[in-house]
């Protein structure tokens, strides 16, 4: 967080502080959520608020967005292994 400025600073930890309010409120399946629905919209709203600034900021300082992924979430990436690369199909035949 050293090289992020303090509004940069004071939403990551707004984001931060929002994500763990709702992980500690959400109850189980099948029981009613402790916040208003008008308070649960607020939140979303203010996540919203949070990212689409994160995102402008990022654009003004050339920097990639960001994204959140999971871990079993297929990369467009391939790994070729070293001993492969500049091999063809013909001389792995021979």
């Amino acid at each position: 967080m050293a090289s992020l400025n303090k509004e940069q600073q004071v939403l990551v930890v707004m984001r931060k502080v929002l994500a763990a309010i709702i992980k500690d409120t959400t109850p189980p399946p099948g029981m009613r959520h402790p916040l208003s629905e008008r308070t649960i919209q607020d939140v979303r709203e203010c996540l919203g608020l949070i990212s689409a600034r994160e995102r402008e900021l990022a654009d003004e300082q050339g920097k990639a967005v960001e994204r959140p992924y999971y871990a079993d979430e297929p990369t467009s990436a391939t790994v070729v292994p070293i001993s492969r690369v500049g091999k063809t199909k013909t001389d792995e035949a021979e």
